[in-house]
Order: C-alpha cells, then structure tokens, then sequence
C-alpha cells in the first residue's frame, strides 16, 4: 500500500520529528520551509525547541514558538491548518516530545477532526544509521499505526548504513502502513557550519555573493546548489 502524494490544495500539517537530540529534526524543517517559501506554498511554522529553535532562527518569520506540554499551545497548531484552505502547518518538534504530542493527540482526538476537515497530518521521521532511531520508529508505529502519513527521513550525513533498519523489519511494517522513505544525502560538513555560523537561510546562503552571508567559496556554494537540488526532488517527489 502506497500513499498518494499529498494535494497541494488542501491543508496539512507536517510534523518533524524523530525523538532522538541531534537526528536532524531541525535540519529538514529548514529544509521544508525553503522549499515552501521558494515555491509560494503559504505556511505556519511552530517551533517546541525551547533552547535553541531553528526555525525560529532562521525563518522567524514563518514560525512561533509552541510548548507541546500544553494543550492550548498544541491546539494553535490544528487551529492554524484549519482556518485557511491550503496552508500547511510545518511543526518542529524537539527530542523527547512524544510522550505529550501523543497524550495531546489522544485526548483532543486531533487526528480525527483533522481527517474530518480534510487536512492531511504527515509524520517526517528522522533517522541516523543508528539503533536508537528503529526503536523509536517502532514506538511511533506502535502509537499510531496507520494513522499517520509517515515519511522516514534516512539521514546520511549522520551515517550512510541503515541495514540495520531493513534488517529490523520495522522498514518493512512502516511501508506496509504506507510509509515512504527520503534519503537525505550527505553535504559537507564545512559548509553546513558556515551557514549555521551566520545564521543564514538556505536562499541567502545559496545566493550571496562569497563575501557576504555564510562566506561560502565558489565550489562550496555549488555543492550547497546541488545537495539542494536532489532535496528539492525529492520533496516535490513526496508531495510537500
């Protein structure tokens, strides 16, 4: 079973998730937000990190801050999607989030009047090669089952190895809830660095000349266009 890709003029909200500190959660909501942004999509970005959110860095002005311990700040996520046709809703979710955003799911029965309103709620599981990220894939399945659209994030800038997920057969039971898989291909290290550093957007990155902004050289401003080019296909492979 396969999940179409998602209609561009319905409303749904993407979570981003992978419970583990460090995956590469924040990473692929940058991501998803330059992506939304380059192409006109009109979204909502909510950010739970309380320490050192990254969309309300680099895009703060897509995002708000939202505290998944409480249900009133979680009910403004569903709130948003609801209330203008077409918009998404991009929530970053912070480690160690999936105790209360289950909780607040359950209790409110959120993902029944999303389906309800017709709003689509995607789950974008980031993953390293690691076995902590199959567990915590099997935590979510086990929680929801087919009520989500998942996507699983395969990180390979945190490890290129992810037999151990085909072997565990949690790849398998996800795609037979539906679930599709994105590899997130490796960039160098460098010039992810020098774009944190200066607390710079992909687009301003990627633009900017090498004296302003990130200061990335020539050929590390190409690798960046390319790496962004194969996420972008991939994205609009899935359906953002």
């Amino acid at each position: 079973m396969s999940t179409p890709p998602a209609d561009t003029t319905a409303g749904a909200i993407h979570f981003v998730g992978g419970e583990k500190g460090g995956v590469g959660k924040s990473l692929l909501s940058r991501l998803l937000a330059q992506y939304m942004i380059d192409r006109g999509i009109p979204f909502t970005g909510f950010d739970t990190d309380r320490s050192h959110g990254a969309l309300l860095r680099f895009y703060a002005d897509y995002a708000s801050p939202a505290l998944v311990d409480n249900f009133a700040a979680l009910d403004a996520i569903v709130e948003s999607a609801l209330a203008e046709p077409g918009r998404r809703v991009l929530v970053d979710l912070a480690a160690q989030t999936h105790e209360p955003l289950a909780r607040w799911m359950d209790e409110s029965g959120v993902l029944e009047l999303a389906a309800e309103a017709g709003v689509a709620v995607h789950y974008w599981h980031v993953m390293d090669a690691g076995r902590d990220s199959v567990d915590l894939l099997a935590r979510l399945l086990d929680r929801f089952g087919d009520r989500l659209r998942y996507v699983l994030v395969l990180n390979q800038l945190r490890g290129d190895d992810f037999s151990q997920l085909e072997r565990s057969g949690q790849l398998a039971r996800a795609e037979g809830l539906g679930a599709r898989t994105m590899p997130l291909k490796h960039l160098q290290d460098a010039v992810l660095r020098k774009i944190d550093a200066a607390d710079a957007s992909f687009w301003s990155a990627r633009t900017a000349s090498s004296g302003e902004g990130a200061k990335l050289g020539l050929l590390e401003r190409q690798r960046l266009r390319v790496w962004l080019a194969l996420v972008e296909s991939e994205l609009a492979r899935l359906g953002v």
